[in-house]
């Protein structure tokens, strides 16, 4: 009889290896990147804290709209009383006592503010606007960070290819050179200098591999992710390019400026008149009748109307101050947009100095190349020794690697434009 716990064991010990696998063959691209280190970032929870404050700051000016109840009560002892100097014949007036109690309540009615619930309720949202805005323009600032890690990265993945066909063609020298020293044709000490310089190339590959390891760490980090070491990046497509300018901070300034006339508006209904009903019941004594010195129920109501004055007072100058502030935001996007165009201006005059490069770098490499082979049929025939062919490999790798430094050079270049432009 099979044992089913055997069977679980099997399972589970076959699984493993395919996780494995799974986690080797990760693959990266840099738009996922980018999406993933904005949803990863801490600063995103503001996103619904800011809708949160908003929505319940709302909730709390619509209060507004509802009856508004208040309960007082007051003692008051007063000098002096309303008394009735003329004697009437038949009648005792009693004087009031001076000492005096009122104990009521009063509910009143908006029916109009000038605006004012409106634009409150106006002013709160497009403050959560401007805030929501700037975040998006400080999460946009992650773009760029995870644009460095990742070209590190797909650098570092360049030269270590590149160091791979340098130690092959060390390899294929020391290959000529063992041979020739087995044939005597050749010292023992021409061996050990290619052996030496062949160690010396590996461990520049162990430098590389341990800084690939720290930059896909900190990648990892920003994007919420393990990354192993063999977590491929793909090499990003072009950029399309654009003349326009479409950063979030544009968004940012305009809703600045919208939030200013929205304070404008809220300073006209500040300075309207109002209008309203209210009812005020309650006990005192004296109540109504100032005359009675019994304790009595009484109520009354009506319609309230007030007219801020003193609020024309100051008025000129905040609106002066407000004027002041849109011309700041105008200057402060003036600025914005001056030097992002002088970096875009320096990030295409890198791009196409990288183009001019890459269109010799061809040549030099394939010069390079029939030259290396020349030295390695002349290191095979005992015309150069060693250093020389060592000298010629490397000059190969130089070439070659310069060639992929300047393709992914006028790659982030490209993507830095496309970072800077906004689009």
């Amino acid at each position: 009889m099979i044992n089913p716990y055997l069977i679980l064991l099997l399972a589970c010990l076959l699984a493993i290896p395919i996780g494995r696998a799974d986690a080797q063959a990760t693959a990266l691209t840099l738009r996922e990147s980018q999406t993933l280190a904005a949803e990863n970032y801490p600063m995103v929870k503001q996103r619904d804290l800011i809708s949160k404050s908003a929505s319940y700051a709302i909730d709390q000016v619509d209060k507004r709209y509802l009856p508004q109840i208040t309960i007082n009560g007051q003692a008051t002892y007063q000098s002096a009383v309303t008394e009735i100097p003329i004697p009437v014949p038949g009648m005792d007036i009693s004087t009031v006592d001076k000492d005096q109690y009122k104990f009521y309540g009063e509910v009143s009615q908006n029916l109009y503010d000038g605006g004012l619930t409106r634009m409150n309720k106006l002013a709160i949202a497009t403050d959560s606007d401007v805030d929501q805005q700037a975040l998006e323009v400080e999460l946009y600032k992650i773009k760029e960070r995870v644009n460095e890690l990742y070209f590190g990265i797909l650098l570092l993945d360049a030269q270590l290819a590149q160091n791979d066909l340098l130690q092959k063609d060390i390899q294929s020298g020391l290959d000529k050179i063992t041979a020739a020293i087995a044939n005597g044709a050749a010292l023992k000490s021409e061996g050990s200098l290619l052996e030496a310089e062949r160690l010396k190339v590996r461990q520049q590959a162990t430098e590389l591999a341990a800084t690939r390891r720290a930059y896909l760490y900190m990648l990892g980090l920003f994007i919420g992710r393990s990354l192993g070491e063999h977590t491929s990046l793909e090499t990003p497509a072009h950029p399309d390019a654009s003349e326009t300018i479409g950063r979030p901070e544009l968004g940012w300034y305009a809703l600045q400026k919208q939030r200013i006339d929205v304070e404008r508006k809220l300073l006209d209904a500040k300075n309207r008149p109002r209008l309203g009903l209210f009812l005020q019941a309650g006990v005192g004594r004296p109540a109504l009748n100032l005359l009675s010195n019994n304790l009595e129920a009484y109520y009354y109501g009506g319609v309230r109307l007030s007219i801020p004055i003193s609020g024309f007072y100051t008025l000129k100058k905040e609106r002066a101050l407000l004027d002041m502030k849109d011309a700041t935001v105008d200057v402060q996007k003036e600025t914005f947009v001056f030097n992002t165009n002088l970096s875009l201006h320096q990030q295409r005059t890198e791009a196409a100095k990288y183009e001019q490069l890459l269109a010799t770098d061809n040549e030099i490499i394939a010069l390079r190349k029939s030259v290396k082979d020349a030295a390695l049929s002349q290191l095979e025939n005992g015309v150069i020794n060693t250093a020389d062919y060592v000298r010629e490999a490397l000059a190969v790798s130089n070439a070659r690697l310069s060639k992929i430094y300047h393709e992914l050079q006028l790659l982030k270049a490209q993507h830095d434009i496309s970072y800077t432009s906004g689009n």
